[in-house]
Protein backbone atom coordinates (compact mmCIF):
# COMPACT_ATOMS: atom_id res chain seq x y z
CA UNK A 1 0.00 0.00 0.00
CA UNK A 2 1.25 3.43 -0.89
CA UNK A 3 1.79 5.54 2.20
CA UNK A 4 0.07 8.93 2.46
CA UNK A 5 1.53 12.09 3.95
CA UNK A 6 0.03 11.41 7.36
CA UNK A 7 1.39 7.86 7.52
CA UNK A 8 4.90 9.10 6.87
CA UNK A 9 4.63 11.02 10.17
CA UNK A 10 3.89 7.92 12.27
CA UNK A 11 6.86 6.87 14.44
CA UNK A 12 8.63 3.81 13.03
CA UNK A 13 8.97 2.12 16.42
CA UNK A 14 5.22 2.55 16.94
CA UNK A 15 4.50 0.95 13.56
CA UNK A 16 6.80 -2.00 14.31
CA UNK A 17 5.08 -2.64 17.61
CA UNK A 18 1.57 -2.39 16.10
CA UNK A 19 2.55 -4.84 13.35
CA UNK A 20 3.85 -7.23 16.00
CA UNK A 21 0.64 -6.87 18.01
CA UNK A 22 -1.95 -7.03 15.23
CA UNK A 23 -0.28 -9.44 12.83
CA UNK A 24 -2.78 -10.15 9.98
CA UNK A 25 -5.00 -7.20 11.03
CA UNK A 26 -2.11 -4.75 10.71
CA UNK A 27 -2.77 -3.73 7.05
CA UNK A 28 -6.37 -2.79 7.87
CA UNK A 29 -5.18 -0.81 10.89
CA UNK A 30 -2.61 0.99 8.78
CA UNK A 31 -5.14 1.77 6.08
CA UNK A 32 -7.42 3.47 8.66
CA UNK A 33 -4.92 6.35 8.81
CA UNK A 34 -5.74 7.16 5.19
CA UNK A 35 -9.40 7.70 6.09
CA UNK A 36 -10.88 10.96 7.30
CA UNK A 37 -11.35 11.18 11.05
CA UNK A 38 -14.93 10.76 12.21
CA UNK A 39 -16.60 13.43 14.31
CA UNK A 40 -19.40 13.35 16.85
CA UNK A 41 -21.29 15.38 19.39
CA UNK A 42 -23.16 14.36 22.51
CA UNK A 43 -26.53 15.92 23.30
CA UNK A 44 -26.70 17.53 26.74
CA UNK A 45 -29.89 16.10 28.20
CA UNK A 46 -29.68 18.52 31.13
CA UNK A 47 -30.91 21.09 28.57
CA UNK A 48 -33.47 18.94 26.76
CA UNK A 49 -34.01 15.53 25.22
CA UNK A 50 -32.17 14.12 22.23
CA UNK A 51 -35.49 14.01 20.37
CA UNK A 52 -36.02 17.75 20.95
CA UNK A 53 -32.52 18.45 19.69
CA UNK A 54 -33.04 16.39 16.53
CA UNK A 55 -36.16 18.42 15.76
CA UNK A 56 -34.26 21.70 16.08
CA UNK A 57 -30.78 20.80 14.81
CA UNK A 58 -29.81 22.34 11.44
CA UNK A 59 -27.01 19.82 10.98
CA UNK A 60 -28.22 17.54 8.21
CA UNK A 61 -27.62 13.81 8.60
CA UNK A 62 -26.81 12.63 12.13
CA UNK A 63 -26.12 8.99 13.03
CA UNK A 64 -26.17 7.38 16.46
CA UNK A 65 -23.03 6.32 18.34
CA UNK A 66 -23.59 2.70 19.38
CA UNK A 67 -22.12 2.90 22.88
CA UNK A 68 -23.55 6.27 24.00
CA UNK A 69 -27.30 6.82 23.92
CA UNK A 70 -26.96 10.57 23.38
CA UNK A 71 -24.00 10.46 20.99
CA UNK A 72 -24.39 11.41 17.31
CA UNK A 73 -21.94 11.31 14.41
CA UNK A 74 -21.92 14.29 12.09
CA UNK A 75 -20.12 15.10 8.86
CA UNK A 76 -18.56 18.53 8.33
CA UNK A 77 -19.98 18.74 4.81
CA UNK A 78 -23.49 18.30 6.20
CA UNK A 79 -23.07 20.67 9.13
CA UNK A 80 -22.70 24.38 9.71
CA UNK A 81 -19.60 24.31 11.96
CA UNK A 82 -21.09 22.84 15.18
CA UNK A 83 -18.28 24.35 17.26
CA UNK A 84 -19.29 27.86 16.21
CA UNK A 85 -23.05 27.45 16.28
CA UNK A 86 -25.15 29.20 18.99
CA UNK A 87 -26.21 25.76 20.23
CA UNK A 88 -22.60 25.13 21.26
CA UNK A 89 -22.45 28.33 23.30
CA UNK A 90 -25.74 27.39 24.93
CA UNK A 91 -24.31 24.04 26.03
CA UNK A 92 -26.86 22.10 24.00
CA UNK A 93 -24.17 19.57 23.08
CA UNK A 94 -20.54 18.71 23.68
CA UNK A 95 -18.30 17.96 20.70
CA UNK A 96 -16.54 14.73 21.63
CA UNK A 97 -14.51 12.10 19.83
CA UNK A 98 -16.88 9.10 19.62
CA UNK A 99 -14.53 6.49 21.14
CA UNK A 100 -14.00 8.80 24.11
CA UNK A 101 -17.70 8.46 24.95
CA UNK A 102 -17.29 4.79 25.88
CA UNK A 103 -15.61 5.00 29.34
CA UNK A 104 -18.25 7.23 30.97
CA UNK A 105 -21.00 5.11 29.41
CA UNK A 106 -19.55 2.04 31.17
CA UNK A 107 -19.16 3.96 34.43
CA UNK A 108 -22.99 3.93 34.64
CA UNK A 109 -23.20 6.77 37.17
CA UNK A 110 -26.64 7.26 38.69
CA UNK A 111 -28.48 10.16 40.36
CA UNK A 112 -27.65 10.59 44.04
CA UNK A 113 -24.25 8.85 43.93
CA UNK A 114 -20.80 10.15 44.87
CA UNK A 115 -18.69 10.08 41.71
CA UNK A 116 -15.11 11.13 40.95
CA UNK A 117 -13.63 11.94 37.53
CA UNK A 118 -9.99 11.96 38.61
CA UNK A 119 -8.28 13.21 35.41
CA UNK A 120 -11.15 15.24 34.05
CA UNK A 121 -9.99 18.01 31.67
CA UNK A 122 -11.22 19.18 29.26
CA UNK A 123 -14.53 17.83 30.54
CA UNK A 124 -16.06 15.49 27.97
CA UNK A 125 -16.41 12.54 30.31
CA UNK A 126 -17.32 14.78 33.26
CA UNK A 127 -20.21 16.39 31.40
CA UNK A 128 -21.32 12.99 30.10
CA UNK A 129 -21.33 11.62 33.65
CA UNK A 130 -23.25 14.67 34.87
CA UNK A 131 -26.03 13.90 32.40
CA UNK A 132 -26.33 10.38 33.81
CA UNK A 133 -26.51 11.84 37.33
CA UNK A 134 -29.19 14.39 36.35
CA UNK A 135 -27.72 17.02 38.70
CA UNK A 136 -28.29 14.78 41.74
CA UNK A 137 -25.49 13.61 44.01
CA UNK A 138 -21.86 14.74 44.20
CA UNK A 139 -19.65 14.88 41.13
CA UNK A 140 -16.03 15.73 41.96
CA UNK A 141 -14.08 16.48 38.78
CA UNK A 142 -10.37 17.03 39.18
CA UNK A 143 -7.55 18.25 36.96
CA UNK A 144 -4.04 18.67 38.31
CA UNK A 145 -2.92 21.31 35.77
CA UNK A 146 -4.40 24.76 36.62
CA UNK A 147 -4.86 25.96 33.02
CA UNK A 148 -6.63 22.76 32.02
CA UNK A 149 -8.68 22.86 35.23
CA UNK A 150 -9.95 26.29 34.16
CA UNK A 151 -11.12 24.87 30.83
CA UNK A 152 -12.80 22.02 32.71
CA UNK A 153 -14.62 24.49 34.93
CA UNK A 154 -15.76 26.53 31.90
CA UNK A 155 -17.21 23.43 30.26
CA UNK A 156 -19.01 22.46 33.47
CA UNK A 157 -20.54 25.94 33.43
CA UNK A 158 -21.47 25.85 29.74
CA UNK A 159 -23.31 22.57 30.16
CA UNK A 160 -25.45 23.88 33.05
CA UNK A 161 -24.18 21.38 35.63
CA UNK A 162 -25.28 22.10 39.21
CA UNK A 163 -23.78 19.29 41.30
CA UNK A 164 -20.07 19.49 40.39
CA UNK A 165 -17.14 20.30 42.65
CA UNK A 166 -14.21 21.24 40.38
CA UNK A 167 -10.80 20.81 41.99
CA UNK A 168 -7.16 21.14 40.90
CA UNK A 169 -5.26 18.75 43.13
CA UNK A 170 -2.84 15.84 42.88
CA UNK A 171 -4.41 12.38 43.13
CA UNK A 172 -2.35 11.85 46.28
CA UNK A 173 -3.86 14.91 47.96
CA UNK A 174 -7.41 13.89 47.04
CA UNK A 175 -6.77 10.39 48.40
CA UNK A 176 -5.88 11.92 51.77
CA UNK A 177 -9.25 13.71 51.88
CA UNK A 178 -11.62 11.18 50.29
CA UNK A 179 -10.63 7.83 51.81
CA UNK A 180 -13.30 5.25 50.85
CA UNK A 181 -15.73 8.01 49.87
CA UNK A 182 -16.81 7.45 46.26
CA UNK A 183 -19.32 5.03 44.77
CA UNK A 184 -17.77 5.26 41.30
CA UNK A 185 -14.45 6.56 40.00
CA UNK A 186 -13.38 7.23 36.42
CA UNK A 187 -9.65 7.28 35.72
CA UNK A 188 -9.16 8.49 32.15
CA UNK A 189 -5.43 8.37 32.64
CA UNK A 190 -2.82 10.65 31.05
CA UNK A 191 -1.26 8.50 28.35
CA UNK A 192 1.02 8.45 25.31
CA UNK A 193 -1.94 9.38 23.10
CA UNK A 194 -1.36 6.93 20.26
CA UNK A 195 -5.09 6.85 19.58
CA UNK A 196 -4.95 10.54 18.69
CA UNK A 197 -2.33 10.21 15.92
CA UNK A 198 -4.93 10.50 13.15
CA UNK A 199 -6.72 13.37 14.86
CA UNK A 200 -3.69 15.29 16.15
CA UNK A 201 -0.41 15.06 14.26
CA UNK A 202 1.44 16.84 17.09
CA UNK A 203 0.92 13.72 19.18
CA UNK A 204 3.18 11.83 16.74
CA UNK A 205 6.08 14.18 17.40
CA UNK A 206 5.70 13.87 21.16
CA UNK A 207 5.66 10.06 21.16
CA UNK A 208 8.57 7.89 22.27
CA UNK A 209 9.00 4.47 23.93
CA UNK A 210 10.40 6.28 26.97
CA UNK A 211 7.23 8.37 27.23
CA UNK A 212 5.11 5.22 27.04
CA UNK A 213 6.97 3.84 30.05
CA UNK A 214 6.74 7.17 31.88
CA UNK A 215 2.98 7.20 31.36
CA UNK A 216 2.66 3.59 32.51
CA UNK A 217 4.51 4.37 35.74
CA UNK A 218 2.31 7.40 36.35
CA UNK A 219 -0.84 5.37 35.71
CA UNK A 220 0.18 2.90 38.42
CA UNK A 221 0.39 5.73 40.95
CA UNK A 222 -2.94 7.22 39.89
CA UNK A 223 -4.73 3.87 40.14
CA UNK A 224 -3.33 3.30 43.64
CA UNK A 225 -4.79 6.67 44.68
CA UNK A 226 -8.12 5.82 43.07
CA UNK A 227 -8.28 2.58 45.05
CA UNK A 228 -7.92 4.49 48.31
CA UNK A 229 -10.93 6.64 47.43
CA UNK A 230 -13.33 3.90 46.27
CA UNK A 231 -15.73 2.36 48.77
CA UNK A 232 -16.20 -1.43 49.07
CA UNK A 233 -18.44 -2.63 46.27
CA UNK A 234 -17.69 0.44 44.17
CA UNK A 235 -16.94 0.59 40.44
CA UNK A 236 -13.68 1.83 38.92
CA UNK A 237 -13.41 2.46 35.18
CA UNK A 238 -9.91 2.86 33.78
CA UNK A 239 -9.35 4.20 30.27
CA UNK A 240 -6.69 5.56 27.92
CA UNK A 241 -6.58 6.85 24.35
CA UNK A 242 -3.52 4.79 23.44
CA UNK A 243 -2.77 1.37 21.94
CA UNK A 244 0.34 0.69 24.06
CA UNK A 245 -0.05 -2.61 25.99
CA UNK A 246 2.08 -1.29 28.88
CA UNK A 247 -0.55 1.42 29.48
CA UNK A 248 -3.59 -0.79 28.92
CA UNK A 249 -3.56 -4.51 29.69
CA UNK A 250 -0.24 -3.90 31.45
CA UNK A 251 -1.60 -1.21 33.76
CA UNK A 252 -4.58 -3.39 34.67
CA UNK A 253 -2.36 -6.44 35.27
CA UNK A 254 -0.03 -4.51 37.55
CA UNK A 255 -3.00 -3.07 39.44
CA UNK A 256 -4.60 -6.49 39.95
CA UNK A 257 -1.29 -7.90 41.18
CA UNK A 258 -1.28 -5.41 44.03
CA UNK A 259 -5.04 -5.28 44.68
CA UNK A 260 -6.52 -8.73 45.06
CA UNK A 261 -9.86 -7.26 46.17
CA UNK A 262 -10.65 -6.17 42.59
CA UNK A 263 -12.13 -8.12 39.73
CA UNK A 264 -12.67 -7.19 36.10
CA UNK A 265 -16.36 -7.12 35.27
CA UNK A 266 -17.53 -8.79 32.08
CA UNK A 267 -19.56 -6.12 30.28
CA UNK A 268 -21.39 -6.19 26.98
CA UNK A 269 -19.33 -5.06 24.01
CA UNK A 270 -20.85 -3.14 21.11
CA UNK A 271 -20.27 -4.11 17.49
CA UNK A 272 -16.66 -3.48 16.50
CA UNK A 273 -15.28 -3.44 20.04
CA UNK A 274 -12.43 -5.87 20.66
CA UNK A 275 -11.53 -7.86 23.75
CA UNK A 276 -8.43 -7.01 25.71
CA UNK A 277 -5.59 -9.46 25.08
CA UNK A 278 -4.33 -11.34 28.17
CA UNK A 279 -1.03 -12.10 26.41
CA UNK A 280 -0.34 -8.36 26.21
CA UNK A 281 -0.43 -7.95 29.99
CA UNK A 282 3.38 -8.11 30.08
CA UNK A 283 4.05 -7.25 26.46
CA UNK A 284 7.57 -5.92 25.98
CA UNK A 285 8.86 -7.07 29.36
CA UNK A 286 12.44 -8.01 28.61
CA UNK A 287 12.01 -8.45 24.85
CA UNK A 288 12.19 -6.43 21.67
CA UNK A 289 9.38 -5.72 19.25
CA UNK A 290 9.05 -8.49 16.71
CA UNK A 291 9.59 -11.33 19.17
CA UNK A 292 6.73 -13.57 20.19
CA UNK A 293 4.01 -11.60 21.96
CA UNK A 294 3.55 -14.12 24.77
CA UNK A 295 4.45 -12.65 28.15
CA UNK A 296 7.34 -13.81 30.30
CA UNK A 297 6.00 -16.61 32.53
CA UNK A 298 8.33 -15.58 35.37
CA UNK A 299 6.28 -12.40 35.90
CA UNK A 300 2.87 -13.79 34.94
CA UNK A 301 0.03 -13.29 37.44
CA UNK A 302 -2.43 -15.99 38.40
CA UNK A 303 -3.69 -17.56 35.16
CA UNK A 304 -7.38 -16.99 35.87
CA UNK A 305 -6.80 -13.36 36.80
CA UNK A 306 -4.74 -12.77 33.69
CA UNK A 307 -7.38 -14.46 31.53
CA UNK A 308 -10.01 -12.03 32.89
CA UNK A 309 -8.21 -9.25 30.99
CA UNK A 310 -10.15 -10.43 27.95
CA UNK A 311 -13.15 -8.72 29.57
CA UNK A 312 -11.50 -5.34 29.04
CA UNK A 313 -12.28 -3.44 25.83
CA UNK A 314 -10.22 -2.10 22.97
CA UNK A 315 -11.47 0.23 20.26
CA UNK A 316 -9.39 0.20 17.09
CA UNK A 317 -9.97 2.71 14.25
CA UNK A 318 -10.13 -0.05 11.61
CA UNK A 319 -12.98 -1.77 13.48
CA UNK A 320 -15.11 1.09 14.86
CA UNK A 321 -15.97 4.58 13.72
CA UNK A 322 -13.67 6.38 16.12
CA UNK A 323 -10.08 6.74 17.22
CA UNK A 324 -8.15 4.47 19.58
CA UNK A 325 -9.34 3.78 23.11
CA UNK A 326 -9.03 1.18 25.86
CA UNK A 327 -11.16 0.67 28.95
CA UNK A 328 -11.54 -1.73 31.84
CA UNK A 329 -14.45 -1.95 34.27
CA UNK A 330 -13.34 -3.04 37.74
CA UNK A 331 -15.34 -3.75 40.87
CA UNK A 332 -14.01 -3.60 44.40
CA UNK A 333 -15.13 -6.51 46.53
CA UNK A 334 -17.16 -6.00 49.68
CA UNK A 335 -20.45 -4.48 50.69
CA UNK A 336 -21.35 -1.40 52.68
CA UNK A 337 -23.69 -1.61 55.67
CA UNK A 338 -27.28 -0.50 55.19
CA UNK A 339 -27.53 3.25 55.72
CA UNK A 340 -23.79 3.69 55.15
CA UNK A 341 -22.72 7.34 54.85
CA UNK A 342 -19.12 8.07 53.95
CA UNK A 343 -17.63 11.30 55.22
CA UNK A 344 -14.57 12.98 53.74
CA UNK A 345 -11.74 13.70 56.15
CA UNK A 346 -12.54 17.42 56.13
CA UNK A 347 -16.23 16.78 56.85
CA UNK A 348 -19.11 18.52 55.10
CA UNK A 349 -19.09 22.12 53.99
CA UNK A 350 -21.13 24.42 56.20
CA UNK A 351 -23.40 26.87 54.45
CA UNK A 352 -24.36 30.42 55.31
CA UNK A 353 -27.74 31.61 56.54
CA UNK A 354 -30.34 32.69 53.99
CA UNK A 355 -30.76 35.98 55.85
CA UNK A 356 -27.24 36.92 54.72
CA UNK A 357 -28.28 37.01 51.05
CA UNK A 358 -31.32 39.29 50.99
CA UNK A 359 -30.13 40.74 47.67
CA UNK A 360 -30.34 37.30 46.07
CA UNK A 361 -33.76 36.68 47.60
CA UNK A 362 -35.00 39.92 46.07
CA UNK A 363 -33.58 38.95 42.66
CA UNK A 364 -35.22 35.53 42.89
CA UNK A 365 -38.59 37.03 43.80
CA UNK A 366 -38.45 39.52 40.93
CA UNK A 367 -36.88 37.36 38.24
CA UNK A 368 -37.54 33.64 38.81
CA UNK A 369 -40.60 31.40 38.76
CA UNK A 370 -38.86 28.79 40.90
CA UNK A 371 -37.34 28.74 44.38
CA UNK A 372 -33.70 27.70 44.04
CA UNK A 373 -33.43 27.47 47.81
CA UNK A 374 -36.33 25.09 48.30
CA UNK A 375 -34.97 22.28 50.49
CA UNK A 376 -31.57 23.97 50.23
CA UNK A 377 -31.50 26.43 53.13
CA UNK A 378 -28.10 25.25 54.37
CA UNK A 379 -26.45 24.96 50.98
CA UNK A 380 -25.45 28.55 50.22
CA UNK A 381 -21.72 29.25 50.10
CA UNK A 382 -19.88 32.56 49.75
CA UNK A 383 -16.43 33.06 48.23
CA UNK A 384 -15.90 36.77 48.79
CA UNK A 385 -18.77 38.39 46.88
CA UNK A 386 -19.49 35.23 44.89
CA UNK A 387 -22.51 33.15 45.88
CA UNK A 388 -22.79 29.40 45.17
CA UNK A 389 -25.54 26.85 45.63
CA UNK A 390 -23.75 23.74 46.85
CA UNK A 391 -24.78 20.18 46.04
CA UNK A 392 -26.46 18.42 48.92
CA UNK A 393 -23.95 17.16 51.50
CA UNK A 394 -21.02 18.69 49.64
CA UNK A 395 -17.57 17.86 51.06
CA UNK A 396 -15.72 20.67 52.78
CA UNK A 397 -13.51 22.73 50.46
CA UNK A 398 -11.12 23.49 53.31
CA UNK A 399 -7.47 23.19 52.20
CA UNK A 400 -8.48 22.15 48.68
CA UNK A 401 -7.84 24.07 45.46
CA UNK A 402 -11.41 24.60 44.28
CA UNK A 403 -12.49 26.32 41.07
CA UNK A 404 -16.22 25.67 41.32
CA UNK A 405 -18.34 24.52 44.25
CA UNK A 406 -21.72 23.67 42.81
CA UNK A 407 -23.79 26.20 40.89
CA UNK A 408 -22.41 29.73 40.76
CA UNK A 409 -25.48 31.89 41.38
CA UNK A 410 -23.87 35.30 40.95
CA UNK A 411 -22.31 38.28 42.69
CA UNK A 412 -23.56 39.96 45.85
CA UNK A 413 -23.01 43.68 45.38
CA UNK A 414 -24.06 46.56 47.54
CA UNK A 415 -27.87 46.56 47.63
CA UNK A 416 -28.17 44.40 44.51
CA UNK A 417 -27.47 40.98 43.09
CA UNK A 418 -26.03 40.28 39.65
CA UNK A 419 -26.82 36.79 38.34
CA UNK A 420 -24.01 34.73 36.85
CA UNK A 421 -23.70 33.35 33.34
CA UNK A 422 -23.61 29.88 34.94
CA UNK A 423 -27.07 30.47 36.42
CA UNK A 424 -28.45 31.48 33.03
CA UNK A 425 -27.15 28.28 31.45
CA UNK A 426 -28.60 26.17 34.27
CA UNK A 427 -32.12 27.59 33.88
CA UNK A 428 -34.90 26.96 31.40
CA UNK A 429 -37.29 29.56 30.11
CA UNK A 430 -40.05 28.03 32.28
CA UNK A 431 -37.94 28.90 35.35
CA UNK A 432 -37.93 32.68 34.82
CA UNK A 433 -40.49 35.47 34.78
CA UNK A 434 -39.09 37.15 31.68
CA UNK A 435 -37.29 35.76 28.65
CA UNK A 436 -36.51 36.94 25.14
CA UNK A 437 -36.42 34.42 22.33
CA UNK A 438 -33.80 35.26 19.71
CA UNK A 439 -35.89 34.24 16.71
CA UNK A 440 -33.12 33.75 14.18
CA UNK A 441 -29.59 32.46 14.14
CA UNK A 442 -28.50 35.92 13.00
CA UNK A 443 -29.98 37.56 16.11
CA UNK A 444 -28.48 34.86 18.32
CA UNK A 445 -25.04 35.50 16.84
CA UNK A 446 -25.52 39.24 17.31
CA UNK A 447 -26.28 38.66 20.99
CA UNK A 448 -23.23 36.38 21.35
CA UNK A 449 -21.14 39.17 19.83
CA UNK A 450 -22.26 41.63 22.52
CA UNK A 451 -24.85 43.60 20.55
CA UNK A 452 -27.39 45.61 22.54
CA UNK A 453 -30.98 44.79 21.57
CA UNK A 454 -34.25 46.71 21.57
CA UNK A 455 -37.21 45.28 23.47
CA UNK A 456 -40.52 46.37 24.99
CA UNK A 457 -41.40 45.04 28.43
CA UNK A 458 -41.00 45.35 32.17
CA UNK A 459 -37.59 46.40 33.40
CA UNK A 460 -35.36 43.78 34.97
CA UNK A 461 -33.43 40.61 34.13
CA UNK A 462 -34.34 38.58 31.05
CA UNK A 463 -33.17 35.11 30.15
CA UNK A 464 -32.05 35.10 26.53
CA UNK A 465 -33.00 31.97 24.60
CA UNK A 466 -32.44 30.57 21.14
CA UNK A 467 -34.84 27.87 19.92
CA UNK A 468 -35.91 27.55 23.54
CA UNK A 469 -32.40 26.95 24.96
CA UNK A 470 -31.01 29.46 27.47
CA UNK A 471 -27.90 31.26 26.28
CA UNK A 472 -27.30 34.18 28.69
CA UNK A 473 -28.75 37.23 30.45
CA UNK A 474 -30.01 40.59 29.32
CA UNK A 475 -31.19 43.47 31.52
CA UNK A 476 -33.96 45.73 30.31
CA UNK A 477 -34.09 49.42 31.15
CA UNK A 478 -36.48 51.53 29.06
CA UNK A 479 -36.49 49.83 25.67
CA UNK A 480 -32.81 48.92 25.75
CA UNK A 481 -31.88 45.34 26.59
CA UNK A 482 -28.32 45.57 27.87
CA UNK A 483 -26.19 42.57 26.89
CA UNK A 484 -24.74 40.62 29.83
CA UNK A 485 -23.09 37.88 27.81
CA UNK A 486 -19.56 37.61 29.32
CA UNK A 487 -17.08 39.75 27.39
CA UNK A 488 -14.45 37.01 27.47
CA UNK A 489 -16.80 34.65 25.62
CA UNK A 490 -18.12 37.02 22.98
CA UNK A 491 -17.88 35.98 19.34
CA UNK A 492 -16.75 38.76 17.02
Amino acid sequence: MEEGSHMRQLPQEFLCRMQDMLREAYPAFLHSYENEKVQALRVNVLKGTKEEFLEKAPFGSLREVLWEKNGLYYTESDCCAPGKHPFHEAGVYYIQEPSAMAPAAYLEAAPGERVLDLCAAPGGKTTQTACDMNNQGILVCNEIHPARAKILSENVERMGIRNALVTSETPQRLAEVFEGYFDRILVDAPCSGEGMFRKNEEACGEWSPANVQLCADRQDQILDCADRMLRPGGRLVYSTCTFAPAENEGSIARFLEGHSEYQILEVQKQDGMSAGVPAWAYYGAGRAAGQDAECDSSVRMDADRQDSIRHTIRLFPHLVQGEGHYLAVLQKQGEVPKGYQAFPVNGLQKGIQVKEVKEFLQFQQESLQIDLLENAKERLLKFGEQLYLMPERMPSVSKLKVLRAGLHLGTLKKNRFEPSHALALALRKEDVRHFVELETEERARAYLGGMTLQHDGEKGWYLMTYKGYSIGWGKLAGQVLKNHYPKGLRKV
